[in-house]
């Protein structure tokens, strides 16, 4: 299973019908946002059941969303008991892989909301600042679904955090 498949599968946000009528599959991202460099972007497929086509939705969050929700759910702990041992350019690498694993976790969670509340088919811009306080206490609700994106995606066993 590939990562664009992960985030079909486990990126779920709940087991409401609403969700279940949207297939979302990752795009491309995170990368900068053109004239916002502080600012990172995700770019999803989404395809409602009763749509003949699909649209794309460009999430975006700032540095500093990240940096607060990172915070929020301890993210940076969890991933240093989850590395375990590892040292040097290794350990340098996956913390860069899981860096941008949670930024797509977080914008899945974004648009998770989004598609809760219902979209139209045309393709949209979750802009960075449309985030607010609630948006923010769902992603807290929602932390062990992204620590267990990044550790699917990065092959992290609990028990075993040396990744395959």
């Amino acid at each position: 299973m590939n990562r664009y498949d992960m985030l079909q599968c486990p990126m779920q946000a709940d087991s409401s019908a609403d969700s279940a009528q949207y297939r979302v599959t990752l795009f491309f991202g995170p990368e900068p946002v053109e004239a916002h460099p502080s600012t990172q972007a995700c770019v999803f497929n989404v395809k409602k059941r009763s749509w003949k086509g699909g649209i794309q939705v460009l999430v975006e969050a700032t540095e500093a969303q990240i940096d607060a929700s990172r915070t929020s759910i301890h993210f940076s702990q969890w991933l240093t008991e989850a590395l375990g041992d590892a040292t040097g350019e290794e350990r340098a690498a996956q913390e860069a892989r899981a860096s941008e694993l949670f930024v797509q976790a977080l914008c899945r969670c974004r648009l998770d909301r989004l598609l809760q509340a219902g979209i139209t088919q045309e393709n949209q811009r979750l802009t960075a600042d449309a985030w607010n306080a609630q948006e923010h206490a769902d992603l807290i609700k929602r932390r062990d679904f992204i620590r267990a994106y990044v550790a699917a995606e990065m092959d992290l066993q609990p028990g075993d955090p040396t990744p395959t």
